[in-house]
């Protein structure tokens, strides 16, 4: 969609006036094992920003986001609770550029600050994606007050531009995108398949529930929530990981004929030789052999700082490859292309702004060779949002890049909204009774049938009509101290 440019929606100018962070500690009902950590315990980090946006008034919005320990940040040297504090210093870095700065559009804010940010957090020895996760989080709670002030919904913000997407360095390949008109054509939908997440440590037999009734085991997930799209975590040992998938796959098949899945190789294949030899098997595989459509992509298999080899253009990996954790930056993805990789995800942690700019390069890269089919491609996956501010945030922009599945795990992983107030929970359950199943005492996120009713996303704000109880929450300082040292 690059042409002469559609007149430009007025684009309302913000300003950070004051911030405040707060953070909960989420325990785990069940072990989640994904590449080399097992997760018990996280985080889960809360933003409440004031924003002046001019002729609107000043505003409240909100944010949350799991501070996971392992994901952003894989390096052996560094402890849990040291990644939780590089998180810290990524929020606290952000805010400090953004309050007191002049007037900019929502994005224009963003882009103004991106590249002083990353250089900084890169000098400090923090990875890309903990650095960007300070601006993926601050930008959503100002979007969330613009919203507001404009009394439009995120998918309205978008629509009419009002956040400001237009030219700008941090995107330079997209330079002569025509913003409104191809913002203008997103037609988010009001339900969503949620894709299910398998972790490593997940039974794969028996009916199992635990003491609320949640199902633990894989079938028993899939009877209670019908899904119909699964995500395979791998663990980085081909043989293992091909002996693990034939059970999964087996009970799939069983229980859910049909079911497409993804894999996740969380950058466990460091060594090619490995990745060669689990392609290879999973070609051999008879489940994938019947039915090849059925894997949908490879998601990261190998670590971060290897994406960019030339050996994974000539792979002839069974499926495509699709970048995570190596989507650290904004020219991640258009460096990946010319690697062999043609997918990106989608996570709100690791920036709104990030996620819409490459929904617009598949586009345009798609474009360019129509008769190869849509070659390249985005996903939604998830890092165990929470029910409430978090998971309904993501879910919006899942929804809003027009992607028809999301990974949900969150609420898998942990039961209804956790410790959060049962004020708070109830509040949230109220506004988007779409979003949520209250029929066992405790709001929980309600999937029937495999999907995800998400209608009540749609009204003014960043897909909330409740908010957090501020108070409930302990100070930023003592995320740490909530994992292990």
């Amino acid at each position: 969609m690059a042409s002469v440019s559609s007149p430009r929606a007025h684009a309302p100018t913000v300003r950070l006036v004051a911030v405040d962070f707060g953070v909960r500690a989420m325990t785990l009902r069940l072990p989640f094992r994904f590449g080399a950590v097992t997760l018990t315990r996280c985080p889960q980090l809360f933003v409440r920003a004031t924003v002046d946006c001019g002729a609107l008034g000043t505003h409240t919005g909100w944010a949350a986001e799991m501070m996971v320990p392992r994901w952003f940040d894989k390096r052996t040297g560094p402890t849990q609770a040291d990644n939780v504090r590089d998180l810290q210093a990524a929020v606290e870095a952000a805010a400090g550029a953004y309050l007191g700065d002049a007037p900019a559009t929502a994005f224009g804010l963003f882009a103004r600050h991106y590249p002083a940010l990353m250089a900084q957090g890169s000098q400090t020895g923090r990875t890309a994606l903990s650095t960007a996760f300070g601006q993926a989080v601050l930008d959503r709670a100002v979007l969330d007050a613009l919203c507001r002030a404009a009394d439009a919904s995120v998918y309205a913000a978008f629509q009419r531009n009002l956040v400001g997407l237009n030219d700008s360095a941090v995107a330079a390949d997209l330079r002569g995108w025509d913003w409104n008109a191809w913002l203008a054509t997103l037609a988010p939908a009001t339900h969503i398949d949620a894709r299910h997440t398998v972790g490593m440590l997940d039974a794969l037999e028996g009916d199992a529930t635990d003491a609320n009734g949640l199902p633990v085991s894989l079938p028993a997930v899939v009877k209670r929530y019908g899904h119909r799209f699964f995500k395979i975590k791998l663990g980085g040992d081909p043989e293992a990981d091909l002996v693990r998938l034939r059970a999964v796959l087996g009970v799939l098949d069983a229980l859910q004929p049909g079911h497409r899945f993804s894999l996740d190789g969380n950058e466990q294949y460091a060594d090619p030789a490995a990745l060669r030899a689990l392609c290879q098997g999973l070609r051999r595989l008879p489940a994938l052999a019947a039915r090849p459509g059925a894997l949908l992509y490879i998601e990261q298999p190998v670590p971060r700082d290897a994406s960019l080899v030339p050996a994974l253009a000539t792979l002839d990996a069974p499926a495509p490859l699709l970048l995570d954790e190596a989507d650290g930056t904004l020219d991640a993805f258009p460096a990946a292309r010319a690697h062999g990789w043609h997918g990106v995800s989608s996570k709100a942690c690791k920036g709104l702004y990030k996620a819409v700019l490459n929904r617009a390069r598949c586009d345009q890269w798609n474009a360019e060779a129509p008769a190869q089919g849509a070659r390249y491609f985005m996903s939604a996956e998830d890092l165990t949002c929470q029910a409430g501010l978090a998971v309904q945030q993501d879910l919006s922009l899942a929804a809003l890049l027009g992607l028809a599945h999301a990974e949900r795990n969150g609420h898998h992983y942990v039961e209804g909204f956790g410790d959060a107030p049962a004020e708070e929970s109830a509040a949230f359950a109220a506004a988007h009774a779409d979003l949520y199943d209250s029929a066992a005492g405790r709001p929980r996120l309600a999937i029937r049938e495999g999907r995800i009713a998400i209608g009540s996303l749609d009204r003014p704000g960043f897909a909330h009509s409740a908010d957090p109880d501020f108070d409930s929450l302990r100070p930023l300082g003592d995320a740490a101290s909530t994992v292990p040292a």
